[in-house]
């Protein structure tokens, strides 16, 4: 099944949350687990175990287990490997962009089905230019892995460049939006190369429609609500995946409540708003 069709079947079947897994030091401690790779191996399991085929989508930030070196690293492969083969789809949190041939090899490395660390859909970065995402678009269509493309992020320092016009008078993001809709033109159910739009970007003339997945960071604990939620994003909403860390992670370290917490959401984002 191509990623659209499998990002439709999961939210179908669980719900649209998306729960990151962001094992940053506070947090870590909070769960008295320790800031250690010990206490990320921890961590980690006990994500797998309430999450696993419960979460339609899973985001681990890369960041959070790279910080740890080698030993981290294998950490994260590990995580991804066992929720992958749940059901659950395992979207990397990495950002990344380049050009050339490392673009290439990033790409391999997170979406060739041979890869150790290979997962079903990446966030990526197109400010080296649109064209430079070639090679991660090529290895998500052999792959039948997804790519989400920053568009319309919520950060503060975001409209310096998202919102700045083009030669042709659109903004960075508009074209960015756009050059993701003709992509994904004509593919059925939908296509597989997404759009990262934070749920507190406030208002936007924006065309979200690109037929396919957007990623929708910020709802809950940074302050994105409901009504956020069916303003931005109410006539694409069923391609919407609601993505949360701390409105669940604050559940844990047990995994009954980090369970609760995920159908809570999945509850409160399909009663209310879908």
């Amino acid at each position: 099944m191509s990623f659209g069709s499998r990002a439709l079947a999961a939210m179908q079947a669980y719900g649209p949350a998306c729960v990151g897994i962001d094992p940053h030091p506070q947090l870590l401690q909070e769960w008295g687990v320790g800031d250690s790779i010990e206490g990320l191996q921890r961590f980690a399991a006990t994500c797998v175990e309430a999450f696993a085929g419960r979460a339609a989508f899973v985001k681990p930030q890369s960041a959070f287990f790279e910080r740890f070196g080698a030993q981290g690293i294998a950490v994260l492969e590990r995580t991804i490997a066992d929720l992958r083969h749940t059901g659950s789809l395992v979207i990397l949190d990495a950002k990344r962009g380049d050009i050339g041939s490392t673009a290439a090899a990033y790409a391999t490395a997170y979406l060739d089905d041979d890869s150790p660390i290979a997962v079903d859909a990446i966030t990526v970065s197109p400010y080296l230019g649109f064209g430079t995402l070639a090679p991660f678009f090529a290895a998500a269509e052999q792959n039948d892995a997804g790519v989400f493309v920053l568009a319309l992020t919520s950060n503060p320092e975001a409209p310096q460049v998202q919102h700045a016009l083009t030669g042709s008078g659109d903004t960075v993001a508009g074209s960015i939006l756009g050059q993701l809709r003709a992509a994904n033109a004509g593919i059925t159910p939908l296509g597989p190369l997404g759009a990262v739009v934070g749920a507190t970007i406030g208002d936007t003339s924006e065309d979200l429609d690109i037929n396919g997945p957007l990623l929708v960071p910020g709802y809950g604990a940074q302050g994105g609500t409901l009504a956020d939620l069916g303003r931005l994003f109410g006539d694409v909403r069923d391609a919407v995946i609601v993505s949360t860390s701390r409105a669940v992670l604050s559940a844990g370290p047990e995994v009954t409540a980090l369970r609760d917490a995920v159908l809570r959401l999945n509850d409160d984002l399909v009663g209310s708003w879908t």
